[in-house]
C-alpha cells in the first residue's frame, strides 16, 4: 500500500488566501490551536490538533494562535507559537519554533506566543470585523476580549473591530470541498480501514471477546502509521442496537451478528466504515432477510448520489426501501405510506443515512442552505450508512428479529458524473461475506490470518 502525499505548504497557503478573500480586506481572522486535554491526574490524552487550525496551517502543536490579516504589508499569515526550549523539548520532543514554522509551513511571519499580548492587539487596529470561534475555548475567549478592550481603550487608535463574527460559516464551506491532495489522503485512510476490517474478521468466532476484534483492527492501523478515527464500535448481538456502543467487552455468541463500525485516520483525514457479520460465519434466514434489506437500501442511496441531487435525496431513497421492506417483513403495520406519514419507521431506523467526511468523522459543512437541502457537488465526501435496529424488547417486532442490529457504511466521493465508493474493496454482499469469512481461517483455527 503506497502512502498518499501529505498536504504541501502551497496548498495551506492557498486555503488561507481563499479564506481571507471570503472574509474581506477589512477583516481579521483569529484561530487558536487546540489545548492539551487532561485524561486524569497529570496525564493528557494524545494530542490532536483542532481540525480548522490543521486545515489552515498543518501545524500540529498546542499553544499557538493564527492571525490572518488581509492586505497587511508585513505579512498576511502570522503564527504565534512556542519558542524552542531544549530543556522542555527533552521531555516533550522537538518543537518547530517561530523560525521553523515559517520555514516549513510557508507562513509569512511568526512570533513567540509569549509576546502575543504585546503584538497582536496592534495588528487588529483598523479592522472592521473579526472572525473567530468565540465560545469554543473559554481561556482563548477571555484572552481575545482582553485584547479588544485594550485596543478600544487606547487613545489614538484608528479603529478596533466592531463586529465579531462566527468563522465557521466561511471556513467550513472551504473544508466541504476536498482538493485532489485531500482526496488522496481520504483514499489512503479508506484503504487502511478496509485492510483492518478484513484482518479483524479473522478472529471472528463464538466465544471471542469483542475487544479481541478491536485489538486486531487497531493493530493493523498502528502498523500502517494510522490511528483510529474514532473509538471503534464492536457490537455483538443485541449490543448492535446501541448506536454508539463503546464497551466492547462482551463475548460473541454463536448465532449472533457482529456490527463492526471502525475507521482509520491518516494525516488527520478519516475513514468511517461499517460491516455487519455473522459470528459463526452464516446468516440465519431472519438475519439474511434484514441484512439484504439494509444492503438494498444502501444500493438505492448510492444510485442517486450525483451532482445536482440534494442532500436529502439519498436518505429518502434508503428510507423508502427500508420502510417497504419493514412492512413486508411484518415489523411495521399498515402500508408503507402510512408508516412514512406516522414516522413509526424511526423506531427501527432512527438516524440519517450519512454525514460529511474529512478531517472530522462528522466533517464540517452545512447540510442546508437557506432552509433547503443543499445540492451535492463534485469534491464533497460523505458516508452512506442505512441501518435497521430491532431492540430486544421491541414487542411490535416478530421474535425472530428482536435484538438484531445491522448497519452497512461506505465512504463516497461525489464526482463530476456520479459517485466513487472509496471503500468498495470491502465485501458486503451476504454470499461474498460468508465466503470471505469461510476463507479467513482454517477450521478450528480462530487465530489464523485472513487472506487479503
Amino acid at each position: 500500500m503506497s502512502a498518499a502525499r501529505p498536504i504541501g505548504a502551497r496548498e495551506y497557503a492557498r486555503r488561507r488566501r481563499e479564506l481571507m478573500r471570503m472574509a474581506g480586506a477589512d477583516a481579521a481572522i483569529l484561530l487558536a490551536a487546540a489545548p492539551p486535554r487532561l485524561r486524569n491526574g497529570d496525564t493528557t490524552w494524545p494530542y490532536r490538533q483542532d481540525s480548522d487550525f490543521l486545515y489552515l496551517t498543518g501545524f500540529d502543536e498546542p499553544a499557538a494562535v493564527l492571525a490572518l490579516l488581509p492586505g497587511r504589508r508585513a505579512g498576511q499569515s502570522v503564527l504565534f507559537c512556542r519558542e524552542r526550549e531544549p530543556a522542555q523539548e527533552r521531555w516533550d520532543g522537538a518543537w518547530r519554533g517561530p523560525e521553523g514554522a515559517v520555514r516549513e509551513l510557508g507562513l509569512d511571519d511568526a512570533f513567540p506566543v509569549a509576546d502575543i499580548d504585546d503584538i497582536l492587539p496592534g495588528m487588529l487596529e483598523g479592522r472592521a470585523r473579526l472572525y473567530c470561534h468565540f465560545g469554543r475555548e473559554a481561556a482563548f475567549d477571555a484572552q481575545l476580549l482582553a485584547w479588544l478592550r485594550r485596543l478600544r481603550a487606547t487613545q489614538g487608535v484608528a479603529q478596533a473591530p466592531q463586529e465579531m463574527l462566527a468563522l465557521g460559516h466561511l471556513l467550513h464551506e472551504l473544508r466541504l470541498f476536498k482538493s485532489p491532495a485531500e482526496l488522496g489522503l481520504l483514499r489512503h485512510a479508506a484503504s487502511i480501514g478496509v485492510d483492518a476490517h478484513r484482518v479483524a474478521w479473522a478472529a471472528l468466532a463464538p466465544g471471542v471477546p469483542e475487544f479481541t476484534i478491536e485489538a486486531d483492527f487497531v493493530h493493523v492501523l498502528r502498523r500502517a502509521g494510522a490511528l483510529p478515527s474514532y473509538p471503534p464500535i464492536v457490537a455483538g448481538g443485541r449490543n448492535a442496537c446501541v448506536l454508539h456502543y463503546a464497551r466492547n467487552d462482551a463475548l460473541l455468541r454463536d448465532g449472533d451478528l457482529l456490527l463492526l463500525d471502525a475507521g482509520a485516520e491518516w494525516q488527520g483525514y478519516a475513514s468511517d466504515i461499517t460491516r455487519t457479520l455473522p459470528v459463526n460465519g452464516r446468516f440465519n434466514p431472519a438475519q439474511r432477510a434484514l441484512y439484504q434489506l439494509v444492503l438494498d437500501a444502501q444500493r438505492a442511496a448510492l444510485a442517486v448520489i450525483r451532482p445536482g441531487r440534494d442532500w436529502e435525496a439519498f436518505h429518502q431513497a434508503a428510507r423508502d426501501v427500508l420502510i417497504e421492506g419493514l412492512c413486508a417483513l411484518g415489523l411495521l403495520k399498515g402500508t408503507p405510506a402510512q408508516a412514512l406519514a406516522s414516522g413509526n419507521y424511526r423506531r427501527y431506523f432512527p438516524h440519517k443515512t450519512g454525514h460529511w467526511l474529512g478531517l472530522d468523522v462528522h466533517d464540517a459543512g452545512d447540510y442546508r442552505i437557506h432552509g433547503e437541502p443543499r445540492l451535492l457537488e463534485p469534491g464533497m465526501v460523505l458516508t452512506v450508512e442505512p441501518g435497521v435496529y430491532v431492540a430486544p424488547d421491541e414487542r411490535a417486532a416478530p421474535p425472530r428479529y428482536r435484538g438484531t442490529g445491522i448497519r452497512i457504511e461506505d465512504d463516497v466521493v461525489v464526482t463530476a458524473t456520479g459517485a466513487e465508493v472509496l471503500t468498495a474493496a470491502l465485501p458486503k454482499d451476504p454470499d461474498v461475506l460468508e465466503d470471505a469469512l469461510a476463507s479467513a481461517r482454517p477450521p478450528h483455527s480462530p487465530t489464523a490470518t485472513l487472506r487479503v
